[in-house]
């Protein structure tokens, strides 16, 4: 096997860079190596896989500007400082003051819940209980669990009003479609003024679930 220079390594990267997100076999092209090499480059190099389209796209670790949440997505592929998508829903369960419902745990990995939520009901760090019908993901956390329930309680009845599930949803989405935007800038959406969605109930749920906007100097 020919021994990769230090100067050709370097170009790669800095083009890989430049592209934001590619497959194995770009790598496997431009290095002009085998898969074993490419897949071991990946790791030395700390990339980064999508959790979604099959895990087949990859980012350098300079690349990503994660969110909050540990999100971040280039056009239709989303990527997650925790990994694949089960490490993912693990930490945003754990990290959420009163756990997540399906439809709130969808709208944050941008993925219908539909076609992931069956394969975790009984994964590892997380555990599901119906509350009132619905299907909630807490913490399988002792601790963790009991604060997230007792604050699950008051979900019904915010300072603001009662809150539905469609309504979190619309704030969710349009949080995501808006992204950083402050509590007056999300009234003002016509989305929130169609469900009439009060402020107080939008600013409780903003705090409840660690969304509240803060000054941050990281680019898009």
């Amino acid at each position: 096997m020919t021994k990769l220079s230090e100067g050709r390594l370097k170009n790669v990267f800095n083009l890989l860079e430049d592209i934001k997100v590619f497959t194995l076999e770009r790598l496997v092209s431009s290095l002009s190596c085998s898969i074993p090499t490419a897949r071991l480059k990946l790791k030395q190099w700390g990339a980064h896989t999508s959790y979604n389209q099959n895990g087949r796209y990859y980012a350098m670790s300079t690349v990503p500007r994660f969110d909050n949440n540990g999100l971040w997505h280039y056009e239709d592929i989303y990527f997650s400082r925790y990994g694949n998508l089960k490490s993912t829903i693990v930490q945003l369960v754990d990290r959420s003051p009163s756990g997540l419902i399906g439809k709130e745990i969808g709208a944050l990995v941008r993925l219908d819940p539909r076609s992931f939520l069956h394969h975790f009901c009984n994964a590892g760090g997380i555990q599901r209980e119906k509350t009132k019908g619905v299907y909630v993901y807490f913490s399988d956390n002792p601790v963790t669990y009991k604060q997230q329930r007792k604050s699950r309680s008051k979900v019904a009845h915010p300072a603001g009003g009662i809150l539905s599930e469609a309504d979190a949803v619309v704030i969710l989405s349009a949080l995501i479609k808006h992204h950083g935007i402050c509590l007056e800038e999300i009234m003002a959406l016509p989305e929130i003024r169609m469900h009439k969605i009060s402020s107080a109930a939008i600013r409780d749920f903003l705090k409840r679930n660690g969304l509240v906007k803060k000054t941050s100097t990281t680019k898009p």
